[in-house]
């Protein structure tokens, strides 16, 4: 993959389309969908303590949270955009109940990917100005091209996935995707509306030094986690690690592929199945960890490996530095 100083990413996607092992032009029109739908959104992030858009809009999404005003305004940016791109056959959101189909303009169903997002992650954090973002997933539909997209389409293995990343409004705001062919980091100039290739080629270093969980809900772990968690503490070595968890999967995973680390969300007693939704959360952060030479676990199985059965799907989730999760894992067969 080629990376070239002050590139911007509508040139880096030109440049590199032979990584994409389909029309380049149907890439380009994929990522220029995200591209302008987070920068609407990020104009809106940081003006949010300026407006009344903070706070809650009075309804609950199908998770039953409480959605944020941004979430809600991120949602219909995001689907409208897609929608209008002539690309997309099929949208399911986090804060959808179902599913979206697409015609395309032809009004004949000639498109050909469906795309998963969770349009504004760590939204509660927004009140507080703490980082968020969104994050998505593509894939190529499996039903026939000329037909309405159906169920079968968005409940594919993540290792099917063509591309993912998501977007990060923080001190400043980045575009990090992979199409398989590694991880790269774009950063938006906001006085001209662009994005540079700031972080190519980017890698989780195989070793970390941080952990981060909730460990507020430390008493409802399994038994191989808390284990797991003790160790990170212990006076060992390397050790004791840092504890560090912003509550932002996003803004977590994005300073654990920086800086090396782990980040877990594991299932307990509270939550049996976990909390993190595979097809928006999961699935991509999986891809993304893959491609930057980290790990990325449901426990006993690889997050991509996971079939899906229902769209909003909750599964426990371990990432990061390789070192770091083969370890986690040690704990976690102990008590299997």
């Amino acid at each position: 993959m080629q990376h070239k100083k002050n590139q911007t990413l509508g040139e880096f996607i030109i440049e590199n389309q032979d990584s994409f092992q389909y029309s380049s032009g149907e890439l380009s029109k994929l990522i220029n969908a995200i591209r302008l739908a987070a920068k609407v959104v990020n104009h809106e992030v940081n003006k949010a303590g300026l407006v009344d858009i903070l706070g809650k809009a009075g309804e609950t999404n199908i998770q039953g949270e409480d959605q944020q005003k941004l979430d809600v305004f991120a949602n219909e940016k995001f689907i409208n955009t897609l929608a209008n791109r002539e690309i997309v056959c099929g949208i399911a959101s986090e804060e959808e109940d179902d599913f979206i189909t697409i015609n395309s303009n032809d009004e004949r169903h000639q498109n050909k990917y469906v795309v998963l997002i969770d349009p504004l992650d760590g939204s509660s954090n927004v009140d507080v100005n703490v980082s968020v973002g969104t994050i998505f997933s593509i894939y190529r539909r499996v039903t026939p091209v000329g037909t309405p997209v159906t169920l079968e389409d968005f409940l594919q293995p993540g290792n099917q996935q063509v591309a993912a990343g998501y977007v990060v409004y923080g001190t400043s705001t980045m575009l990090v995707y992979t199409t398989g062919d590694g991880v790269n980091g774009f950063t938006l100039n906001p006085a001209i509306g662009t994005f540079y290739l700031s972080h190519p080629n980017m890698q989780f270093p195989e070793d970390g030094t941080i952990y981060s969980v909730n460990e507020g809900k430390y008493r409802h772990f399994h038994q191989g986690v808390k284990d797991y968690i003790k160790y990170c503490q212990e006076e060992v070595g390397d050790r004791p690690y840092t504890s560090r968890y912003i509550g932002s999967l996003v803004s977590d995973f994005h300073r654990n592929m920086i800086k090396g680390g782990i980040y877990m969300y594991p299932k307990s007693s509270v939550t049996q199945e976990g909390k993190l939704r595979l097809l928006y959360e999961c699935n991509p952060m999986a891809f993304l960890a893959e491609q930057a030479n980290g790990l990325a676990t449901g426990g006993r199985t690889r997050i991509m490996d996971i079939k899906p059965t229902e769209l909003h799907q909750r599964v426990p989730f371990f990432c990061g530095s390789k070192n770091m999760v083969n370890k986690l894992q040690e704990f976690l067969e102990k008590y299997h």
